[in-house]
């Protein structure tokens, strides 16, 4: 009941109530109907593939087939550490012709700072969160962006939360676009690994920052978190600052402000089942006025440049907090040095909580 009349205090209820829908014309060009279609299935992928895929599995163990959910279950335990091993990519699913119409629906852009020496390995820092990461798969988990291209030599896993790979069917289709667990032993196996030429993308922020994604928010939730700092120490990975321009633009959310009852039961569903659950809304596949499709907003992500780490198996405090700074003070400069091409204002500045 709170829920219910936080949401006609918000009005979002009235608006639906009074708002005149706004539909889609009949004579869109096929470009961008195929536009839309690889946006429809990426949000169906995010919000409902998972539960899809769980009872699927549960109807084939209780049928007349289910010797292949014994045999899929046997390979499932031999195949466990995998999401948390360098997962298992495939180049045919990241090359996909759908993540091209996926990354014109917006469009997205990846562009670096400098080059990057394919004999070190990388942890990517990336903000903001944003609701669902869509610069983050876009340009870490598919080509379409052209991240071989930019990057020579170097390979991208982006980590997502471990509870994802443990659902049936859906871990194998993720990790095929290079996610992997974002346990910390998996985090240590792409950072350790020899010859360098890996890369670790870690959404710094996390499922409580998603929570603040709206348009214009540019709060980020990084001062408290430095365990991404003491791995890259440990392992002598060089850190890179990554700002994502437009991330937060996608979805319009429902007022939630801290202390609210909307936003402390999030925050104790998020502390129960480990992710993030905003209420968000944009556009639909037929109209333009109300649904869960994204808005077509232009997502622009830039590489920073590295911050050179000397590792440091036993790394102390004040080491920490003096490449924490460091790492700040290089997201900042990312930030203030590309605001301007990408339509944010001068006095519009990063926080940090």
């Amino acid at each position: 009941m709170k829920i219910f009349q936080r949401l006609i205090r918000s009005g979002l209820l009235t608006r639906l109530r009074l708002m005149k829908i706004k539909f889609a014309p009949l004579n869109v060009p096929l470009r961008r109907r195929l536009q839309t279609f690889a946006v429809l299935q990426w949000t169906f992928s995010f919000l409902a593939l998972a539960q899809c895929c769980l009872a699927g599995f549960i109807l084939l163990a209780v049928s007349d087939w289910w010797i292949l959910a014994v045999l899929y279950a046997g390979w499932l335990w031999l195949d466990w550490d995998t999401p948390t091993s360098g997962g298992r990519r495939s180049q045919w699913v990241r090359n996909w012709s759908l993540w091209d119409h996926f990354i014109d629906y917006f469009p997205i852009t990846l562009s670096k700072t400098v080059d990057l020496d394919p004999k070190r390995n990388y942890l990517f820092g990336f903000h903001p969160h944003g609701v669902l990461v869509a610069g983050g798969f876009s340009n870490f988990c598919t080509e379409s962006t052209g991240f071989s291209r930019l990057f020579p030599g170097l390979t991208s896993h982006l980590l997502m939360l471990p509870f994802w790979f443990r659902i049936p069917m859906f871990r194998e289709y993720i990790m095929c676009g290079g996610l992997v667990s974002s346990h910390k032993s998996s985090l240590s196996h792409i950072l350790s690994r020899p010859g360098g030429g890996n890369v670790a993308v870690l959404a710094i922020g996390g499922a409580p920052e998603a929570l603040d994604a709206r348009p214009g928010a540019l709060t980020l939730q990084v001062l408290n978190r430095k365990g991404f700092i003491k791995l890259a120490l440990k392992h002598g990975a060089d850190l890179v600052p990554v700002f994502s321009f437009g991330e937060n633009e996608l979805f319009d959310q429902i007022d939630n402000p801290t202390g609210s009852s909307l936003r402390s039961l999030q925050e104790w569903l998020q502390s129960l089942m480990g992710v993030a659950l905003p209420l968000f809304h944009a556009r639909g596949v037929f109209q333009y006025s109300f649904g869960l499709l994204p808005w077509r907003r232009p997502i622009n992500t830039v590489v920073g440049k590295p911050i050179s780490v000397v590792q440091t198996l036993s790394p102390s405090k004040d080491d920490i907090d003096r490449l924490h700074g460091d790492y700040l003070s290089a997201l900042t400069d990312v930030f203030e040095q590309n605001k301007l091409k990408y339509g944010i204002e001068t006095d519009s500045h990063l926080q940090f909580i």
